[in-house]
């Protein structure tokens, strides 16, 4: 993993410093605004790529949303399993929940899941039930497709 893969970005994909999210944060919080973690995963030649998104949104008197992104990579043959992939999408998000609960205990996560419903029959239905199964055990809320948009187009957007 390269130190710039480490690098936080505002949704315009300016780079920022994370004691400037944590202040956004803050403030979301404060305003009742909701904070919504999603990760994404992209094969591409020999890399395998991670986008998470913080997505910000609810806030009195907010309008639209805003958020910050980071991206890491790893050797794709780290992850040549769909399980391991999907693993580490989840296990990223929570982590980073984890973190900002303990520097903002009072702020709203919800965690988004990149995997369909246990019972479509998708290539991540399989893994759906363990997955939830985990978030929920961590302590956080959860959505899923369909409803997973901070994954699913946020951090989708930013992985490829």
């Amino acid at each position: 993993m390269d130190k710039k893969d480490l690098l936080w970005r505002t949704g315009e994909g300016s780079n920022v410093e994370l004691i400037s999210i944590y202040s956004a944060l803050k403030e979301h919080t404060t305003a009742n605004g909701s904070i919504y973690i999603g990760t994404d995963s992209y094969i591409s030649k020999d890399k395998c790529i991670f986008a998470t998104a913080i997505c910000l949104h609810g806030a009195d008197g907010q309008r639209g949303g805003n958020y910050f992104f980071r991206r890491v990579s790893f050797k794709r043959e780290k992850f040549s399993e769909l399980v391991q992939r999907i693993f580490k999408e989840v296990q990223e998000s929570i982590e980073l929940a984890l973190t900002i609960s303990e520097n903002i205990p009072s702020a709203k996560i919800e965690i988004h899941l990149d995997v369909s419903p246990s019972d479509k029959g998708h290539k991540t239905s399989k893994l759906a039930d363990m997955l939830t199964g985990y978030t929920a055990s961590s302590g956080f809320e959860y959505k899923i497709k369909p409803h997973a948009w901070a994954s699913q187009s946020v951090a989708d957007k930013h992985s490829k």
